[in-house]
């Protein structure tokens, strides 16, 4: 895979349209005029994440992802933890935003003239987008990552046509100097803020899972990693300017914000459908880049002998991790078909299973900058700006997390918490058992590089 192909992943993982369509309005009740200092603020933090997972990137390339780099700071437990609560997130965000394709998608055919509504169409649409997914992750990474960027891309591009023409139409008053002030700004709202903008950044390290796919891993998946972050961020920060300055204070009343922009600034009745059918495009596009990475974090421990030896076998065609992912995907389809059954709306489903994926990638970004301080110190490399950017990530992490169960939030995000608690206390019993009856499987957590791992297999 070139570098742009693997940008593609990390971008597609992180989707942004879908962030846009939502994550300006529900920043601004809190911020006001400040909320293009919240997206600020969290894309300095994520870049703090991504040099910590950098600084492991330009040396090492693996299908491990986090889960090998925590190893080589802090050991076997450590990047055991890791890896499942990178599991844990990149499979929750591609089952949460199964719901939100789902949601879309059936959106864009009842504009279309196609009835799609009620239970059975949501399953029907869950059951082919998921297999769809599915299939295009089992075909190889190339194709995936392709399909995935593309969508994205039309996604983008739709987007963006909407805001730069309703600059336009503003005329002059697209110039809105009050959100470049401090005046009346609350900053408690701006930090609280920052929260939802992290986790608008969500997998955007997924170009790491891709270490034996890629060409020239050790420049590419670094420069991917980054660039996509700045790419993604100050595309967040002119979609929520322009928000706020063509919808003003109604941005925190309007149900969907970019519908609101593109019917206050009189878009051709065509556009709707084209605008819902890119931010379904946008959630389908998530589905499948975390799928990749699930495959592969599984895989690399099938090597090892963490799970069953037959999940590190490659498909003898794709050369993907076909076993891993076809109980991943159908995983990820029947949880949504469970919800949707017992009368859940789809976007809730977004809401639910992504906030439990989201616990997952706040562990393993927390592990990974305290990883990154010990294996520096170990290598004997500069580590001061390693220093400062673990202490804003791990700090960050941390607020992230007391953010979302404090104040306790309403059933049933309340319990979601010790779902993802539940699941990491188990994953910790199979280790213990795995110590005490294979000490061995223990020695090679973390050690499997890509030039192991060439070939079928």
């Amino acid at each position: 895979m070139s570098g742009p192909e693997l940008a593609a992943q990390a971008i597609a993982n992180i989707a942004p349209s879908a962030v846009i369509a939502f994550t300006a309005a529900g920043i601004y009740l809190g911020a006001g005029n400040g909320t293009i200092y919240s997206f600020i603020l969290a894309t300095l933090v994520i870049l703090a994440v991504g040099y910590c997972v950098v600084v492991f990137a330009r040396r090492h390339a693996s299908a491990g992802s986090l889960y090998t780099y925590v190893a080589k700071g802090l050991g076997p437990f450590g990047a055991y933890l890791a890896g499942i609560a990178l599991l844990v997130g990149c499979w929750g965000i591609a089952a949460g935003s199964l719901g939100g394709a789902v949601s879309y998608m059936s959106q864009f055919l009842v504009l279309i003239g196609v009835p799609a509504e009620g239970m059975g169409w949501s399953m029907a649409l869950a059951v082919v987008l998921g297999g769809l997914a599915t299939l295009f992750t089992i075909r190889g990474i190339r194709l995936s990552a392709r399909v995935s960027l593309v969508l994205e891309l039309v996604s983008v591009a739709i987007i963006l046509v909407l805001l730069v023409l309703a600059l336009v139409w503003a005329g002059p008053a697209a110039w809105d100097p009050a959100q470049f002030s401090l005046e009346g700004v609350p900053f408690q709202g701006v930090a609280a803020g920052m929260v939802l903008g992290i986790l608008g950044f969500v997998g955007f390290s997924s170009a790491d899972a891709l270490g034996r796919e890629a060409k020239n891993p050790y420049v590419a998946i670094p420069r991917a990693i980054m660039w996509s972050a700045v790419t993604v961020g100050v595309l967040y920060v002119f979609a929520a300017y322009t928000q706020i300055a063509i919808l003003g204070e109604d941005l925190a009343t309007v149900a969907s914000p970019l519908e609101a922009i593109a019917t206050q600034i009189g878009m051709p009745a065509w556009f709707a459908p084209l605008l819902t059918f890119g931010v379904g495009a946008s959630f389908f596009a998530v589905v499948v880049a975390p799928l990749n990475v699930v495959g592969r974090i599984i895989y690399v421990m099938g090597k090892e002998g963490v799970v069953a030896e037959r999940f590190g076998r490659t498909h003898e065609r794709h050369l993907t991790p076909h076993r891993v992912l076809l109980v991943a995907g159908p995983a990820a389809i029947a949880l949504d078909l469970v919800l949707l059954g017992i009368g859940v709306n789809p976007m809730d489903i977004v809401v639910w299973v992504d906030t439990y994926g989201t616990y997952g990638y706040m562990v393993a970004y927390a592990l990974v900058a305290i990883a990154c301080v010990a294996y520096t110190r170990r290598e004997k490399m500069r580590n001061g700006l390693v220093w400062l950017c673990a202490v804003v990530s791990v700090g960050a992490m941390a607020y992230v997390f007391f953010a979302n169960v404090w104040p306790v939030p309403a059933w049933p995000l309340n319990v979601i918490p010790y779902l993802f608690l539940i699941t990491m206390v188990a994953a910790i019993a199979w280790y213990l058992h795995l110590a005490k009856h294979r000490p061995e499987v223990i020695a090679a957590i973390g050690n499997t590089e890509t030039d192991a791992l060439d070939g079928v297999g």
